[in-house]
């Protein structure tokens, strides 16, 4: 892919809060940052248009609460094409940790990552997602 260099005129303020998202994700540089902010506008503008997306569901729960469990497998089995593997972690003797890797349309995704999520027992959990194609 070649490389295009091409220069940009920003207002002081836009500038200013460039050089701060900069900072904030601890990017190189200003090119980063653009990329980055366009790379994600393209990743939601994909999520909105239910487009084929990959990602993962991370989910930290406690396993003694609410049959959470049982109640993720279940879950997980009726979204079985989405559903490209799962990792499960003993953190403690309550908590696991469960990373869920997907891959399919992005509201089929998030309509999953909401059921698990929403489980009685999850503590936290998280969806990320990324263009896939």
């Amino acid at each position: 892919m070649p490389l295009t260099r091409f220069g940009v005129s920003l207002e002081k303020e836009i500038l200013q809060e460039l050089d701060h998202y900069v900072i904030e994700n601890k990017l190189p540089n200003r090119s980063r940052a653009i990329r980055h902010m366009i790379e994600k506008n393209l990743v939601e503008k994909k999520w909105l248009c239910n487009h084929i997306v990959a990602g993962a569901i991370v989910m930290l729960y406690n396993h003694h609460k609410g049959d959470v469990t049982r109640k993720s497998n279940d879950i997980q089995h009726a979204y079985y094409d989405v559903i490209l593997s799962s990792q499960h972690f003993h953190l403690n003797h309550d908590n696991c940790l469960e990373i869920i890797a997907v891959k399919g349309t992005a509201n089929r995704l998030t309509e999953l990552s909401d059921k698990l999520i929403g489980l009685k027992g999850v503590i936290h959990g998280k969806l990320v997602m990324s263009r896939a194609e």
